[in-house]
């Protein structure tokens, strides 16, 4: 055999290689395929209409807003750890005899680290 047979011979294996990768690939997208659809099988059933969600009687539930005052920090001469704090460090709160909204200063843009207005 002459070089030239040889460099067919390979083109041909390399055509080959690729081909049988080819269906290997389909062959596992039609697997894929399939089980997902036997798992979509075992799965429960959508809801029907009357086993949806049905709103109260009294009507939709509102929004409730309230200003909320957060509990005094403990005093003590030691530094506390979360663990000693009420509520184990979650901070308590409790609903504000206030009622009206709290505002930021004028001339101030209300964020922490803004610089304000500038003013000193």
């Amino acid at each position: 055999m002459n070089i030239a047979w040889m460099e067919m011979a390979a083109e041909g294996a390399l055509g080959i290689g690729l081909l049988v990768a080819g269906l290997v690939v389909v062959a596992l997208l039609i697997g894929a395929f399939v089980l997902g659809v036997r798992v979509r099988r075992r799965e429960p059933a959508p809801p029907r209409p009357e086993e949806q969600p049905q709103v109260p009687e009294g009507g939709p539930v509102g929004e409730v807003r309230e200003n909320r005052v957060a509990d005094e920090m403990p005093r003590s001469d030691h530094r506390l750890t979360p663990h000693e704090l009420p509520a184990h460090g979650n901070i308590p709160s409790r609903p504000s005899p206030s009622k009206e909204r709290p505002r930021w200063d004028e001339g101030s843009s209300g964020s922490f680290g803004s610089g304000g207005s500038g003013r000193t």
